[in-house]
């Protein structure tokens, strides 16, 4: 499963935004069921930035979530409120 969080971040918060988002990355990797992820940044809009997560399945990524959310809980002010799961319907690779 895919797991998209997104966030509005202000240029003077971005450097501190993408300190804080590697850390909660680390934590994501440590967990069972971790597949690879990666913090990006949106090339249309600096603003926009995404923190993107593979998983072996939903359970896995909310017990992550729940692992976490001490390191997650600093950015929820500049997370944007959508649903962040997503399972595969159909991929190539």
């Amino acid at each position: 499963m895919l797991a998209v969080i997104r966030y509005s971040v202000p240029e003077s918060q971005a450097d501190h935004f993408s300190g804080q988002a590697r850390e909660i990355l680390d934590l994501f990797a440590s967990q069972d069921g971790f597949v690879r992820g990666q913090v990006s940044r949106s090339v249309d809009e600096p603003n926009l930035w995404a923190l993107v997560s593979e998983w072996e399945g939903a359970g896995f990524y909310r017990r992550a979530l729940s692992a976490a959310r001490m390191a997650l809980y600093p950015l929820m002010t500049l997370m944007i409120n959508e649903p962040s799961g997503y399972e595969r319907v159909y991929g190539k690779g």
